[in-house]
């Protein structure tokens, strides 16, 4: 296990039970227009860690792979929607994308090969990172956006 494995863990963890519970309202909630809500936030983290993944190890994406892949961009470092709707984002949906990604990215971070650590890719925000600079952004991401929800649903107004 991989120091990057160990960070992940802990901040993903704590970005899935921030999550745990939400309901279908919650998940969809904004606190102003420009913000992303909880559900939008899971398939974002989501998405990187899928596009990080697939970028560094070549692995081909299904479906909801590609989708997840966009939500690491669209609708959050560009002008385009975010790739999965209101309707979709229920608790179910999201602990599915979540899972998605868990299983592709979790054994890539214990364990990157040297090829990994070496790849060059693009990142979300665009610059071209290696595999080392991809898996450490990926040890903090989700803990980033944890602290996002926790102001979201402690906002006046988030519903009961």
């Amino acid at each position: 296990m991989t120091d990057f494995s160990v960070s992940w863990n802990l901040s993903r963890g704590r970005f899935d039970d921030a999550l745990s519970g939400l309901n279908q309202e919650q998940l969809n909630w904004s606190i102003h227009p420009a913000t992303l809500t909880a559900g939008q936030m899971a398939a974002h983290v989501a998405g990187v860690e899928v596009s990080f993944i697939s970028q560094l190890t070549g692995i081909s994406l299904d479906e909801l792979g590609l989708r997840l892949k966009s939500a690491a961009t669209d609708g959050v470092v560009n002008d385009k929607p975010v790739p999965f709707s209101q309707e979709e984002l229920t608790p179910a949906k999201v602990a599915e994308l979540l899972a998605y990604a868990r299983a592709m990215a979790g054994p890539v971070i214990a364990e990157p090969s040297p090829e990994v650590l070496k790849n060059e890719i693009v990142s979300a925000l665009g610059p071209i990172i290696t595999g080392q600079g991809a898996l450490a952004r990926l040890a903090f991401h989700s803990a980033y956006h944890q602290g996002q929800v926790h102001v979201l649903v402690t906002s006046p107004g988030f519903p009961g």
